[in-house]
């Protein structure tokens, strides 16, 4: 039986995918900071599962209790980082850009850092991460949204090229969903919202398949190539 640990498991697309791999026969440890709902969870949970409350922008605290919880778990194959955070913010109200960046990208660094020096340490190991496809382009509604994406995917680009260096059987995926069908999905005029059991269920296939990176739904691949070709001069009018 494998072992994963979900961090973002009390909603969205984390909570689905915890499903999907206790329905896959896998050990479950669920991550988040609402407690309430990660017991909620588990009590659906058919095999063997843990509970770790954690505020991933509270960097050390979190580090420390995502360590007790792969002690606890007696190691970890699969670990996916789905908790993050997002606003509309055309005001720019600093104290909503620094929540995004405290949790989209130190808390996300600081938890993708424990997980590679784990999987490093134990010789194998499997490191999810959630961007987005905003990671490709900046945005005037919410700046700070898309720009953390984008470290997410630089960043977990930076340790595959880490570890296919150093020769390691240890793969590192990047997840681009477009719009799904969560409280992160914000917004008019919102198109190809996928439910979050259709997300999960891709992205469960991308894991099983070792993708470098993928974009949820599938279809959400022919945006990111528009949106990479397509000139500043008109890309700044949308």
């Amino acid at each position: 039986m494998n072992k994963a640990i979900i961090i973002g498991a009390s909603s969205g697309i984390g909570r689905e995918l915890a499903k999907i791999l206790d329905a896959h026969q896998f050990k479950v440890g669920i991550v988040a900071r609402r407690l309430d709902l990660l017991k909620e969870l588990q009590i659906n949970l058919q095999n063997e599962s843990y509970i770790k409350q954690i505020d991933i922008s509270k960097i050390a605290n979190a580090q420390e209790k995502l360590n007790e919880l792969i002690t606890q778990m007696e190691g970890v194959d699969l670990i996916v980082i789905s908790a993050g955070i997002g606003y509309i913010n055309p005001e720019l109200n600093l104290e909503l850009e620094m929540k995004t960046i405290s949790t989209n990208v130190m808390g996300f660094t600081a938890m993708a850092n424990i997980a590679i020096k784990q999987f490093i340490k134990q010789g194998s190991g499997h490191l999810v991460g959630i961007s987005s496809i905003a990671a490709i382009r900046g945005d005037g509604e919410n700046p700070a949204y898309n720009a953390s994406k984008a470290f997410m995917s630089n960043y977990l680009q930076g340790l595959r090229k880490k570890i296919i260096k150093a020769n390691l059987p240890i793969i590192v995926t990047d997840i681009k969903p477009g719009f799904v069908d969560t409280a992160m999905a914000k917004g008019d005029n919102l198109f190809w919202v996928a439910s979050r059991e259709k997300a999960a269920n891709q992205i469960f296939n991308a894991i099983k398949k070792k993708k470098s990176r993928v974009y949820i739904t599938k279809r959400w691949s022919i945006v990111a190539w528009f949106l990479r070709i397509l000139p500043d001069v008109v890309y700044n009018r949308i």
